[in-house]
């Protein structure tokens, strides 16, 4: 059997994502009959229906979701060479994509590649703000900064520090409900927490089972609208310590409370062939240690 190309299996990724074959050659810039060659090449190729007819459109076969996934990997592996092709050929002026957490990724990587930027100007960075953890090995992104370590062996990481986190509370919030002063206070006070159960919130009711007792008064799994109501006054809520330092309006309560996380700058083995992708990546390795070396723990209330 000839294998089948790559625009073949784009082709039926499109139409899979699309819902239909105007959409798909739309997405990818091609004449609907070009789309629908490429398709048909494929089944043929595969020797299976991949598609059927619908009131709303082509609906994917039990074949072309098994397909979907897979042709997924092949177009974020795809969009990876040619970034790496392109900026390497271009030197210091290619892309370099970057996913860190939320908090992170808005609060502490700014002035970092601020900085960077202001060395490299021709230098393009792509940042996802994400608390999912992007695989690295289907080239989601080409640099990752993790609070826990890969357990890929292809990657390669280099541990920067220890991000500290403690419980705040805006002033003006402590001046209205009072400073708890032990953790069964925590149970009287509008604490600011998650929706839903992670591993993370799991080790800290298990570190902190006061804070599991008390109920969440504002909710999100959203952890920059957690800062935002931290910072508003709303209650009592989790705060990077080196984070916290920057406003003087958010007071450390009940410091016994710690929790530490190891913090790692990730990326795939193959990528450190490629100028850009070191000289970014030696760049947060060095931005995030100094972030990292404040644990704030004389901070309090």
């Amino acid at each position: 059997m000839t294998e089948p190309s790559w625009d073949h299996y784009r082709a039926a990724l499109a139409v899979i994502e699309e819902g239909s074959l105007s959409g798909a050659a739309r997405a990818l810039g091609l004449t609907q009959p070009t789309l629908g060659r490429q398709v048909a090449a494929l089944e043929r190729a595969l020797g299976t229906v991949l598609f059927t007819r619908s009131p709303a459109g082509l609906a994917p076969t039990e074949a072309a979701l098994t397909l979907a996934p897979y042709a997924r990997s092949l177009k974020a592996t795809a969009e990876a060479l040619r970034r790496a092709v392109v900026a390497e050929a271009e030197g210091l002026s290619g892309r370099v994509r970057i996913t860190a957490s939320e908090v992170v990724g808005a609060e502490v990587l700014p002035p970092i590649l601020a900085e960077l930027h202001g060395r490299h100007p021709g230098l393009a960075l792509d940042v996802v703000l994400s608390d999912r953890m992007q695989d690295l090995l289907r080239r989601d992104a080409d640099i990752a900064l993790r609070m826990a370590p890969p357990t890929q062996e292809a990657l390669v990481a280099r541990r920067v520090g220890t991000v500290t986190l403690g419980l705040y509370g805006h002033r003006r919030y402590l001046g209205r409900r009072g400073v708890p002063e032990v953790p069964a206070d925590l149970a009287r006070h509008s604490v600011i927490g998650f929706e839903a159960e992670t591993p993370f919130l799991r080790a800290m009711m298990r570190m902190t089972p006061a804070l599991g007792e008390a109920p969440f008064a504002w909710r999100s799994d959203n952890t920059l609208a957690q800062l935002a109501a931290l910072r508003a006054g709303f209650g009592l809520g989790v705060c990077h310590t080196a984070l916290a330092a920057r406003n003087p309006e958010l007071i450390r309560v009940l410091p016994d409370i710690v929790w530490e996380l190891p913090t790692f700058v990730v990326m795939h083995e193959d990528l450190r062939a490629l100028r850009r992708c070191r000289m970014v990546f030696d760049a947060l390795a060095e931005g995030m240690a100094a972030y990292c070396r404040y644990d704030g723990r004389e901070e309090s209330a």
